[in-house]
């Protein structure tokens, strides 16, 4: 069914994480980074790290003339210090600590030791752009990024250029994630206002002029389009999904950033997409006046779902399933009698709910594998069932505790966390293979829906009430 926005309320089942994650057991010991058994990123010839202190964490992440962190450990840290300490602030203290320890703030400089700290100090920031540009839009940041690079540069005039590059490169990627906000905002309100004007119809809603079949009567191609929604149109850089995941984390908690309303607003963005994909599905169905037309688009939609499901897009799929299971589409037996329905079942089943998603989970690593081991964009692709994927990282934050007895990080709960977002954004950076058609994302886009009340007037008008709370429903809708 279509979806709710994430919050406190909206889950009522556990996710699939590592139960032992919430049981960890706090050691004496208050400063050094507590080691144990299980997975955690790990500093270099280290072992993972279980739990530590946040000072701790802070002087692990921070880079010298002869040690960096392990890629896996830059990222778990950059993702999850968030919960703990504003980027700004923590980028400020990185930089202390560079400037202690490298001596910048005195004359002359060791050159030797500076070129041997430039580039990996520049390694860092680099990473820190390209994977959470968003944290940039704070003009402290980029004024931190500016203050450490202006140390080091009497050493090495490459730093100065480096630097430019690195700015100009977050520049447009924050142009797109810009861009991306405005059309998901754009697309958001005219949907808005086309199901305000359909729910005060009292009478049969009026036939829409289009419909589906007559933009797209290929389900390949209207899965491929709705593939290109998923990976393309609905994104605006890698960082915006990665600031959707962390809003599923940080939305019911106190917020830590200046622009938290923004990120709730695209995380809202998203669950509006799935819920219009509902909406459509199950107004194509509905309008149809004869039976065999309706029929016909069920079986259309059913096609798609099956093509969606072949290509790696359980999103869509998940969307297409459940517009079909809204009760005024549900209630037309006499419809779905018509139609061949034995692929819909299997695909149902696929997406079943029965325990935790364990059939969808299974076909979900089943296309992880296929990701890996491709060798075309086409293989590639995973789109994960997005409302599900937020309620893991959900409960992963609510059924683990940040800190341990003892004031440490629990590491390890990040480590997870960070290795869910890190799939993910994986899966987003793989490049859409398929064309645009411009007709078919229109009309995926802007076509009218019907309001609930709308699709129960057309259910109803289609085939009549079969009992007396239908009877009085439509009397009341009429």
């Amino acid at each position: 069914m279509p979806q709710t926005v994430c919050s406190g309320t909206m889950f009522t089942t556990p996710s699939g994480f590592s139960p032992h994650l919430a049981c960890a057991e706090p050691e004496e010991e208050e400063e050094a980074p507590q080691e144990g058994p299980g997975p955690g990123a790990c500093l270099a010839d280290g072992p993972p790290i279980t739990s530590a202190s946040l000072d701790t964490l802070i002087h692990n992440l921070v880079p010298t003339a002869d040690y960096y962190p392990e890629v896996t450990y830059v990222f778990t840290f950059l993702l999850s210090a968030r919960l703990f300490i504003p980027p700004p602030e923590l980028l400020s203290r990185l930089c202390e600590l560079c400037i202690k320890q490298q001596q910048l703030d005195q004359s002359p400089l060791d050159t030797a030791k500076v070129r041997k700290f430039g580039p990996k100090i520049l390694q860092l920031l680099t990473e820190w752009t390209e994977t959470f540009p968003s944290d940039f839009r704070d003009e402290k940041m980029v004024g931190h990024f500016k203050d450490i690079i202006h140390r080091i540069a009497p050493c090495d005039e490459a730093y100065w250029k480096t630097l430019n590059q690195v700015l100009q490169k977050l520049s447009q990627r924050l142009a797109l994630i810009g861009q991306g906000e405005e059309r998901r905002g754009e697309v958001s309100l005219n949907a808005s206002s086309i199901s305000d004007k359909l729910v005060a119809f009292k009478t049969k809603p009026p036939p829409i002029q289009k419909d589906m079949l007559s933009i797209c009567n290929d389900p390949y191609t209207l899965a491929q389009q709705l593939t290109h929604v998923e990976l393309v149109r609905r994104g605006g850089g890698n960082a915006s999904y990665t600031d959707l995941l962390l809003c599923a984390c940080l939305c019911h908690l106190q917020p830590c950033f200046s622009d938290q309303k923004k990120k709730t607003s695209n995380l809202e963005a998203y669950v509006r997409w799935f819920n219009r994909l509902c909406y459509l599905v199950a107004t194509e169905i509905c309008m149809p006046a004869k039976k065999k037309q309706r029929a016909q688009v069920i079986e259309f939609f059913i096609d798609v779902a099956r093509e969606c499901f072949n290509i790696g897009n359980f999103n869509s799929l998940m969307a297409i399933i459940s517009g079909m299971n809204m009760s005024p589409v549900s209630r037309l037996k006499k419809t779905w009698g018509k139609a061949k329905t034995a692929k819909f079942f299997i695909l149902e089943h696929q997406m079943d709910p029965t325990g935790n998603f364990y059939n969808y989970r299974t076909a979900l690593r089943g296309a992880a594998h296929r990701s890996r081991t491709a060798n075309s964009n086409r293989e590639r692709i995973v789109i994960p069932f997005f409302s599900l994927l937020i309620k893991d990282i959900y409960f992963l934050n609510e059924g683990c505790a940040n800190r341990l007895p003892n004031g440490h990080v629990n590491f390890e709960k990040f480590v997870e966390l960070a290795r869910q977002v890190g799939e993910f954004m994986t899966w987003k950076q793989v490049e859409c293979p398929f064309e645009e058609d411009r007709a078919i994302l229109h009309y995926l886009h802007t076509a009218p829906i019907f309001s609930e009340d709308g699709l129960y007037l057309a259910s109803y008008e289609s085939e009549s009430p079969e009992n007396q709370v239908e009877k009085d429903r439509w009397k009341a809708l009429r």
